[in-house]
């Protein structure tokens, strides 16, 4: 049984939420999508039936949600747990509240809160309320999961928990639709990630290690190519990911200590690649060196400011307004680009 968009698309009064998409979730696979916090409500507005998409329609199986809310767990970026219930009282309530095979013990371990079972709900920590959520959901005995930015805040520890989780769920045949604004949470987590937003839904490229190094042993070499092959996009490594970004997503890139990054929408992503090779790949891209540590994406400067006769930056056009230096030198090469 899957969960599945179809031609779903959404408005409010004049303005796309985001267009027609079309998305299967299947049992046993997780699923991340990447979005605004705009976007990320709405889906689950949409999940919970609170709203009605302008187009198309959402479907588990073969029948709508109403006819599938018990197969249905949220995991809410808020825990909404009761805080003058102890641990155990809290996980026990809600297994009256299902029907499931899950025994409190087997939940309170699965969670790694034996320690504190009888402490209550207010004297937890941050990372440890979000494992007894995590508990009441796996009691839930659901067979697909929305999660709304499950790791958000949590400790290392707490994240390993969940991380083990989501294996486990998908074990059982379960599936999972994360909601995310943190690439990197996505990639961790996630078998297919997508980008969701104005411009539609997108899949997020991902390579693995493994499948990296096979790909380099299975490419002819350059003597032996007839025909070069044009590789577009730029990597960046993600715990044991390889993630790839379209040029035009990349915001500015930055040196620090030898490392390069790629800042994107807020986020900040480590390259495989130094600065100079870099600058290279994406001169034809529109990129411009404005300082010896900065690479910048000259469609996104929407000012270029002088503090003093010797000092200059850009302002860029994000959420962030991102200011970034520019260099005496590179003033007098952006002013020649710029026919001033």
């Amino acid at each position: 049984m899957s969960l599945q968009f179809i031609n779903a698309e959404k408005r409010i009064h004049d303005s796309i939420i985001f267009p027609s998409f079309d998305l299967s979730i299947e049992l046993g696979n997780v699923v991340a999508v990447y979005s605004s916090v705009n976007v990320r409500e709405q889906l689950i507005e949409l999940l919970l039936e609170k709203s009605k998409l302008s187009n198309g329609e959402i479907r588990i199986g073969e029948s709508g949600i109403s006819e599938n809310k018990s197969k249905i767990g949220f995991y809410f970026l808020h825990d909404g747990l009761y805080e003058r219930l102890s641990v155990q009282e809290m996980i026990q309530f809600t297994k009256r509240l299902y029907t499931s095979n899950m025994s409190i013990e087997e939940a309170i371990q699965t969670v790694q809160l034996n320690e504190k079972r009888h402490e209550k709900i207010k004297q937890l920590s941050y990372s440890e309320r979000k494992r007894v959520q995590l508990a009441c959901l796996l009691i839930q005995n659901p067979s697909i999961i929305i999660f709304e930015e499950p790791d958000q805040n949590l400790d290392l520890e707490s994240k390993r928990i969940f991380l083990s989780v989501i294996e486990q769920l998908k074990q059982d045949g379960c599936s999972a639709f994360i909601l995310t604004g943190n690439m990197e949470s996505a990639v961790t987590a996630a078998d297919q990630v997508f980008r969701l937003d104005e411009n539609g839904l997108h899949a997020v490229q991902i390579k693995g290690d493994e499948e990296l190094h096979k790909d380099k042993e299975d490419s002819p070499s350059v003597a032996e190519s007839i025909s070069p092959v044009r590789f577009e996009k730029i990597p960046t490594k993600v715990n044991d990911k390889i993630v790839l970004f379209e040029p035009p997503e990349i915001d500015y890139i930055e040196s620090n200590e030898g490392q390069s990054f790629l800042h994107i929408k807020g986020e900040s992503f480590p390259s495989v690649s130094t600065l100079n090779e870099l600058e290279t790949r994406l001169l034809p891209f529109g990129f411009f060196r404005c300082h010896r540590s900065y690479i910048v994406n000259l469609q996104k400067v929407r000012e270029v400011i002088t503090w003093t006769r010797n000092s200059y930056s850009l302002v860029l056009d994000d959420a962030g307004k991102s200011t970034i230096p520019l260099s005496k030198t590179k003033m007098v090469e952006l002013k020649e680009m710029l026919g001033l």
